[in-house]
């Protein structure tokens, strides 16, 4: 009882330092990402939305939801945001992050009592730095998914605990499940760390025979094996999304300096934003610093358990420095975004070997030890861009008090030790809180929000047609937080399929195509069913759209440029798609089908662009995905902010072509930049008219889609292929007419299906590639566990008989 309490009094401590921090701060936490796909959790729960676990209408004009409900909302404390009022998700957000720190530093308050024996309370306070460690405030904050790593693995610790112990096996392959129910990469991050301090207990349990010791490790792999197939759906899932989705390529650090990395022990130790860290971020607070430095000089500690830390410490660090070991942390692939996403691990094995010295009371000697390598380490870190005034602050401050009070624990009055030690971990902690903790920028308006909400509700199409939120206006997955059918869409497990089709139909993306945007022409809404578009005023701006489903008779058109693909789709043309002329001192240089080279605008030059010529009247458009400059057509100018593969700009108006019909373009440039080999399109308003009034005439009388469905009714005897304005992502069965179901083809990436000689109806339903695999692993994995507990019952009735 006293444990328990002991623990749930660490976390509530934890929490509270880090609810208070944040609260001076003045921020909640990150809100991008993780507030929209919490917003739409609500929905799924509250019947708020079109679509299902399986799949999502809404965002990136249909997308698989079920790898990003595995990947990002497992966390049990996320599905709390659905008891709450849907305007105050970013508080349920907030509410998931404080508990999923207390609960870390409940549960490494529990294991390091089983890692030896010792003051609760004493415990408790080594948890809360890390529980707070630099990883969770900097990379893991505000993100219930990632945080649920620093859960797994005291979690996985105790699991192979009573392998060790022969306690419970069953309770423990649970432990090894709920932990791996999160995030892929951070549940592997976990087991290696849980791995490892196995490992050590193993080779430090020197008095056990090492037959006890190898079934104890074959009990721990046996426990490993059967609780991950316990939740083999979610490792399928996510792994067949992760190869489906559109390739980034991932962050590779160089390997940071000595000084650089011992830098980052020191508490309030900060690098730069996340594109630009280089470095883990691995502090645990004054406290476990001071101790585990002390730890090699604490000779009331065997000098085989002190070497074995040390040794541990050494290897674990170094294993973040060299690439081949990154690798292995994060399985095959270097994880996007944030090459040390396993650096909380680092930390519980700091905050371990901080334990294994403070459970027998350092001495004078000890401590002075430690206060020589923490000086040491401040003196070497020294001038270093991480080190903050506030570690000055704390070392200067905290060290000393650490030391007095740690002095009283072994010769004097305990409990005045043991509050000063309180304070001390408490008021570092909040502070490093609000100093840490970076700025998430502001949130969206909550009123602005509603109002777009109730906007496009007030407008729906679907299924008929779509209406678009539009470009990010909030957040880059504004269809999650307001509703709506549109293109936006952010996530690592996005569909390459969903992302290629956007990018040939004109849609801009960023983070190298995985975070996609709406299409903002008028063909390309029409080719999408966008009969909605929400505008700056927050109003629903209506226009003509052919149906979800049309259809299309053979035929075979250019698809070389944007232009042309567009066409090929509409089956219409609808543009004059002009020869460009360069013009400019320097001049664009021409290379063929490739497109065009734009120099730089030299100080004495005159700028580049071209002259085109197309229909006075026409409306001229421009496409330049990896543009970085200035553009200026007939209707003045706009800044285009490309880069190749990282940012796509899409088609962009550049105005009413003049009188005369030609369109002059001028492209400005800080250095050498690349548009298309026909980068202008002048459009047929009355011919896209014309050519959306015949796909409606065609197209499906009526639509209906249900979670992971839809069907669409044709007039009869229609022939030719049915397209459904939504990407052909991998796990689409279509079936016509009630015939057998069979895999869709592609028309320019959309979702096609051939009618044979005449149909009347066509329908389609949404299967989640991995998803059987993994449930029939899932249910080997059970019938495992059930076996051995129906055997060790059997066991223990027949020893009770005797």
């Amino acid at each position: 009882m006293r444990e328990s309490r002991a623990a749930v009094a660490a976390g509530a401590l934890a929490a509270g330092a880090y609810g208070v921090g944040l609260a001076v701060q003045g921020g909640r936490g990150p809100t991008e990402r993780v507030v929209p796909l919490h917003a739409h959790l609500w929905d799924l729960v509250h019947g708020e939305t079109s679509g299902d676990l399986l799949f999502n209408w809404g965002s990136g004009y249909g997308v698989p939801f079920l790898p990003d409900l595995f990947g990002s909302l497992l966390n049990p404390f996320s599905w709390l945001v659905v008891l709450l009022p849907r305007s105050a998700v970013g508080v349920g957000v907030l509410l998931a992050t404080l508990l999923s720190i207390g609960l870390s530093t409940a549960l490494m308050t529990l294991f390091l009592g089983r890692l030896r024996a010792g003051s609760p309370w004493l415990r408790g306070l080594l948890a809360v730095g890390y529980g707070l460690c630099g990883w969770v405030l900097v990379d893991g904050a505000g993100r219930p998914a990632w945080l649920w790593g620093p859960v797994s693995l005291p979690l996985l610790c105790l699991a192979f605990d009573r392998a060790l112990r022969r306690e419970r096996w069953g309770l423990g392959t649970l432990c090894v499940a709920l932990a791996w129910t999160g995030d892929f990469s951070i549940a592997l991050t976990a087991t290696l760390g849980a791995a490892l301090v196995l490992l050590l207990r193993l080779v430090l349990a020197g008095d056990r025979p090492v037959r006890d010791r190898l079934r104890a490790l074959g009990r721990a792999v046996g426990m490993t094996a059967v609780g991950v197939g316990l939740v083999a759906p979610v490792l399928t899932v996510t792994f067949r999304a992760g190869r489906a989705a559109q390739p980034v390529t991932a962050l590779r650090p160089g390997t940071p300096g000595l000084t650089d990395y011992l830098a980052q022990t020191l508490p309030g130790a900060l690098t730069g934003g996340l594109s630009e860290r280089a470095l883990p971020n691995v502090f645990v607070g004054v406290l476990g610093l001071l101790l585990a430095a002390a730890l090699p000089f604490h000779r009331a500690v065997p000098w085989r358990e002190r070497a074995g830390w040390c040794v541990l410490l050494a290897l674990a660090a170094l294993s973040f420095a060299w690439r081949p070991a990154i690798l292995l942390w994060h399985a095959p692939a270097a994880p996007e975004g944030d090459p040390y996403r396993s650096t909380f691990v680092l930390s519980g094995l700091l905050t371990m070997a901080a334990w294994s010295c403070l459970a027998r009371r350092p001495d004078r000697v000890a401590l002075a030890g430690g206060v020589a390598v923490v000086a040491v380490l401040a003196l070497v870190a020294r001038g270093h861009g991480s080190v903050r005034p506030i570690t000055w602050v704390l070392l200067g401050v905290g060290v000393p008090l650490a030391v007095a009070a740690l002095l009283l624990l072994v010769r004097g009055p305990r409990r005045v030790a043991a509050a000063a030690l309180t304070l001390l971990v408490l008021a570092g902690s909040s502070w490093t809180v609000t100093s840490v903790t970076p700025p998430h920028g502001p949130r969206p308006d909550e009123t602005q929000v509603r109002a777009a909400r109730d906007a496009i509700r007030g407008s729906d199409h679907w299924p008929t047609g779509r209406t678009d939120p539009g470009p990010a206006r909030f957040t880059a997955d504004d269809p999650l937080l307001i509703g709506g059918e549109g293109g936006g869409y952010d996530s690592p497990y996005l569909p390459a399929v969903t992302a290629q089709t956007l990018h040939a139909l004109g849609a801009g993306w960023s983070a190298q195509g995985r975070r996609t945007q709406s299409v903002a022409d008028p063909v390309g809404q029409a080719l999408l069913a966008v009969r909605g578009v929400l505008d700056p005023r927050l109003t629903v701006q209506q226009r003509p759209a052919p149906p979800l489903v049309t259809v299309h008779a053979p035929t075979v058109l250019d698809t070389s440029s944007v232009w042309s693909r567009q066409q090929a789709l509409l089956g219409a043309e609808v543009y004059r798609i002009p020869v460009p002329a360069p013009f400019g001192s320097p001049a664009p240089t021409d290379h063929g089908s490739s497109g065009w080279s734009i120099p730089p605008v030299p100080p004495d030059g005159s700028p580049p662009g071209f002259t085109l010529s197309c229909p006075p009247g026409g409306t001229a458009y421009f496409y330049g995905p990896w543009f970085d400059g200035t553009v200026t057509g007939p209707g003045g100018g706009f800044s285009s902010a490309g880069r190749q593969n990282a940012t796509a700009m899409p088609i962009h108006l550049l105005g009413t072509v003049p009188a005369d019909g030609v369109v002059r373009l001028e492209l400005r440039s800080g250095a050498d930049s690349q548009v298309p080999a026909l980068p202008v399109g002048c459009l047929d308003e009355a011919a896209l008219s014309a050519a959306v009034a015949r796909l409606t005439a065609g197209g499906a009388v009526a639509v209906r889609a249900g979670g992971h469905t839809i069907s669409a009714a044709l007039p009869a005897g229609s022939a030719g292929t049915a397209v459904f304005s939504l990407p052909v992502v991998p796990g689409w069965q279509c079936a016509v007419d009630g015939g057998p179901d069979r895999a869709p083809q592609s028309a320019e990436g959309l979702l096609a299906v051939p009618l044979g000689a005449g149909a009347s109806r066509v329908a389609c339903d949404y299967r989640q590639p991995g998803l059987m695999d993994g449930l029939a692993v899932a249910a080997a994995a059970a019938a495992a566990l059930l076996t051995v507990a129906a055997g060790a019952w059997w066991q223990r009735r027949r020893l009770s008989r005797r």
